[in-house]
């Protein structure tokens, strides 16, 4: 939620170089030139799972069956990629279960307008070892500030332009082409998603989009608009899903019955959620926040909860100072929150 907009004096501290691949360090970006695809291991979800379609208003795997797939975000990829390296990688998958990776990619506050070559070919990077384990590799164009998605229209063109172009043979990418509109119109992000979507069509005819909603991701509840107006002026796309976003301390009922609403209308993702307050901080309330998992579990809806870091805040789900090191796996480097989410992870999936 808004409460991204606080970190940005972190952008300065902590933002590493992408080095070799060992267990103890930052994943590396992917050679500019390598354009090959990562094999997906036998069994992996994203193996077992394939090509990802909308079905009604539900997600759907190669075969047509409904599909629910569950995992994590990333931190702002500038100021923790450090949490991002093999050995999280492979708790990630191994560990925890988990059947997508989101990669949380900034497009202001230090992220990719200040570094478009470097950031892109971080993606790239992560898209390829999200690959080598069989996750689904959800590249988050996280645009916050501004809200109005239309700000950084020619920059996602381009962006999504070479992501999709380089993966568009995976069958496990998917695409987020706005994080969390907020300040604007359902009218002017429906133009936004129609002038970028083509881009990636053009490239990647089948993959999954995503398109976040106004009112940060909750469609229009948490601006007071009509939860309803997506629903009656749906963007002229094909594979599309809806985002919706929640935290679960201050966003209660009336959030739980608007995501059933929405979810009964048009496909619904849930990119980005916490158990805590919207600032990601706070105290935990996991009643509320079992409540959204319960219902997320019936209706089949995917969901990446947030977030992969040891950011000192308590919805960040390892220790302070846990990424500096290499172990990940098993509840001992983790808080309250990461212990909760992994045990919901863990949890077999319905495939």
């Amino acid at each position: 939620m808004a409460w991204q907009k606080s970190v940005v004096a972190l952008a300065a501290a902590v933002v590493l170089p992408l080095t070799g691949v060992t267990a103890g360090s930052s994943v590396a970006a992917a050679p500019a030139g390598d354009v090959s695809a990562a094999a997906l291991p036998a069994g992996s979800p994203a193996a077992v799972n394939g090509q990802l379609r909308v079905c009604g208003v539900k997600l759907c795997n190669q075969n047509g069956k409904q599909v629910q797939l569950r995992g994590m975000s990333t931190h702002g990829i500038q100021w923790y990629s450090q949490c991002v390296k093999t050995a999280s990688l492979d708790a990630l998958a191994n560990d925890w279960k988990a059947d997508i990776l989101r990669i949380s990619l900034y497009v202001q506050e230090g992220g990719y307008e200040s570094d478009p070559r470097r950031f892109t070919d971080m993606v790239h990077g992560y898209i390829e070892e999200a690959t080598k384990r069989g996750l689904y590799a959800l590249v988050d164009w996280h645009q916050l500030s501004p809200g109005d998605p239309n700000h950084n229209t020619t920059r996602a063109k381009t962006f999504f332009k070479e992501i999709a172009q380089r993966h568009k043979d995976k069958t496990n990418i998917i695409y987020d082409i706005a994080n969390e509109p907020n300040g604007v119109s359902w009218s002017r992000i429906k133009s936004y998603a129609e002038a970028v979507i083509p881009t990636i069509r053009a490239e990647d005819p089948d993959s999954l989009v995503l398109v976040g909603t106004h009112g940060w991701s909750t469609f229009g509840l948490s601006d007071g608009t009509d939860i309803n107006e997506v629903s009656r002026n749906k963007v002229n796309a094909s594979n599309l899903m809806y985002t919706f976003h929640f935290y679960a301390k201050d966003h209660r009922d009336s959030y739980l019955n608007a995501l059933r609403t929405v979810s009964s209308q048009v496909p619904v993702f849930v990119t980005e959620f916490g158990s805590q307050e919207a600032s990601g901080d706070g105290p935990n309330d996991f009643t509320m926040a079992n409540k959204f998992i319960a219902f997320m579990k019936e209706a089949k809806i995917s969901w990446t909860n947030w977030n992969f870091s040891d950011d000192h805040r308590t919805g960040a789900v390892f220790r302070t100072g846990t990424c500096s090191g290499s172990s990940f796996a098993g509840e001992g480097p983790l808080k309250d929150a990461g212990k909760w989410v992994r045990n919901h992870l863990r949890t077999a999936d319905d495939f």
